[in-house]
């Protein structure tokens, strides 16, 4: 038997197989039971042995098996009814091939993971017990995640594999659900939910109701707490497994999963300062973007003889920003300036970021988050919602300074078609429109469609300039005045002219240059220390069949992350750069 550690998972049978069989419509072959297959091969050695053939077998569920010969060996199951009254079950129906050993059967025996693990990925969920559209748990998804990892560990870390330089990254689920739907809170729910469409209904309680929990202060400090602690828990239950570890720890979450890990990641205390909770909160660390001093904000509004009056009152900028109209005129301030001084502080309090009280407020109310005993080294979201749920919280902007108390890195993972998804770095620069940086494909490059799109894009370009160049170029000569016998006072005038019509040229050529060089070098966006000074949004390449409609793949697009290379793939490379493990060949 097979029994799982690190989750809550049904003890699995190991079978060893020698014989297996296969009906018409199985796809694979099944082994027998451990005991029939030595009852089976004890028939066949005797068959071989005495070169006596046509054996007849009866399994224990009453189904035969006859051996004609080596090659040929075959399993009749019962009819139904046919031992009705105790009779032999007979050679009845389609037979099933019987075979001996696992040759020419394409069996994908797993050959074992490198025992050296290099580093750990705690992996949260969304909404619901089913995490893709086979409806598979947490449990099963990240083990194809895994799957994946050790295939791309043997592909693009080669020399790093055979250096010994790498073992590999281990990844484990962590469960909320479960915990959260054994409350009772299900058995409420049933009493007041209706009878009618009942599977949708039941769907909706298990699944969808999971968002409003989260958004509840009761069962959203079950959930903080339930993912803190199995993720301490896990880690704990690792480090007494693997004593010898000595790697670093990230985190992942999917949809919801994200927002969970993002609200305790901003809710950490630094361990190394043992500062006040208030000040390890988000909402202190991100307001210190305004350096500028009060003389200096006065200076900039060029009302520098006034500062004398506000230092004589002993107001500094956090109390001007709560001053009114009638404070300032009480101070002898007149009209004009009382407006700008206004305007000016009223309009940088909105626009300056996150202040003190509104980072407050997006995390959840009345919950305390508990403290993770390790610190993070990265932050993995895919397909995340952070960006509408901090936004609906009524936060505008989060300051370029800021950047999680204990976590170094943050990486926003989606899929261009992700219903659920939204983006981070525009709430850092606000002002700026910019794309997220595209995720290469595993193979390199980009896909084939999307490059011929570029491509018919950039000719399309090329030959809409072309037009436009030749057009303006066939509208000035023929706009050009003709050229009579000049008088000799007009000639002076024609060469003074001439030069600038001919300048017109080269000039145009300039801009076109310029702006072609400027489209080329564009330079680099600044969003900020939540990814340590990297880029933070990460776009996956959609498929070609993807690309035909994106509705009608919105939903798979949200739970494609478990089996997707590219994503494994970004993962990876990130994890071992922290390490000074490259990929043998960068992606382009």
């Amino acid at each position: 038997m097979r029994y799982a550690v690190y989750w809550d998972e049904i003890a699995s049978e190991v079978r060893r197989c020698t014989w297996f069989y296969k009906g018409d419509k199985d796809n694979k072959y099944v082994p027998y039971s451990e005991g029939f297959s030595q009852v089976l091969e004890e028939t066949y050695m005797l068959a071989v042995t005495l070169d006596e053939w046509k054996k007849k077998l009866e399994s224990p569920n009453r189904e035969i098996i006859i051996l004609h010969n080596p090659k040929l060996m075959v399993h009749y199951q019962p009819v139904a009814g046919s031992d009705e009254w105790g009779s032999t079950p007979t050679e009845q129906g389609r037979p099933r091939t019987v075979k001996r050993g696992v040759e020419n059967i394409s069996v994908d025996i797993h050959c074992g993971e490198p025992l050296r693990i290099d580093h750990l990925v705690f992996v949260v969920h969304g909404i619901g017990p089913a995490c893709d559209l086979r409806f598979r748990s947490i449990v099963q998804c990240v083990n194809d995640f895994r799957s994946v990892s050790l295939n791309l560990l043997q592909t693009h870390f080669r020399k790093a594999q055979e250096n010994q330089q790498i073992g590999r990254v281990e990844f484990l689920p962590v469960n909320w659900h479960s915990p959260l739907h054994s409350t009772g809170v299900d058995v409420d729910l049933q009493r007041i939910t209706l009878p009618s469409i009942n599977r949708l209904r039941h769907f909706t309680n298990d699944t969808i109701l999971d968002v409003f929990f989260y958004n509840s202060p009761t069962y959203c400090q079950t959930i903080v707490d339930t993912v803190t602690s199995e993720m301490n828990r896990i880690y704990t239950l690792f480090l007494q497994r693997n004593p010898d570890f000595k790697g670093g720890v990230s985190i992942a979450g999917h949809s919801l999963g994200s927002l969970i890990l993002f609200d305790i990641l901003t809710n950490q205390k630094d361990s190394l300062g043992d500062i006040d909770s208030e000040k390890d909160s988000l909402n202190i660390v991100m307001a210190q973007g305004d350096t500028l001093t009060l003389e200096e904000d006065l200076k900039k509004l060029q009302l520098s003889e006034f500062f004398s009056i506000f230092e004589k009152e002993k107001v500094d900028k956090e109390a001007l920003v709560l001053c009114t109209d009638r404070d300032l005129q009480e101070m002898g301030i007149p009209l004009g300036p009382r407006k700008k001084i206004l305007n000016y502080f009223r309009t940088r309090k909105n626009s300056e970021g996150i202040t003190r009280s509104t980072l407050q407020s997006a995390s959840q109310v009345s919950v305390k988050y508990p403290r993770l005993i390790y610190k993070p080294e990265i932050f993995f979201a895919f397909g995340s919602p952070i960006g509408m749920f901090l936004t609906v919280r009524g936060l505008k902007r989060i300051d370029p300074n800021y950047k999680f108390p204990t976590c170094k890195g943050f990486f926003n993972i989606y899929h261009p078609f992700d219903p659920v998804a939204y983006r981070i770095e525009p709430m850092v620069v606000p002002g700026v429109e910019f794309e997220p940086m595209l995720i290469p494909h595993h193979k390199g490059r980009k896909r084939m469609h999307l490059e011929l799109r570029e491509g018919l894009t950039r000719m399309s370009m090329d030959l809409k300039n072309n037009l436009l160049g030749s057009l303006r170029l066939a509208w000035k000569s023929f706009t050009r005045a003709p050229y009579p016998a000049l008088q000799p006072s007009e000639t002076a005038e024609e060469t003074e002219t001439e030069p600038e019509s001919n300048s017109e040229k080269p000039s145009d050529v300039n801009i076109e240059e310029s702006s072609v060089a400027v489209k080329e070098e564009v330079p680099p966006i600044n969003v900020g220390m939540l990814n340590g000074g990297q880029r933070i949004d990460y776009v996956l390449q959609e498929k070609p069949i993807e690309s035909f409609n994106e509705y009608l793949f919105a939903l798979q697009s949200h739970l494609c992350y478990w089996e997707s290379e590219d994503t494994v793939l970004l993962v990876l490379k990130e994890i071992y750069q922290t390490q000074g493990i490259f990929l043998d060949q960068p992606l382009q």
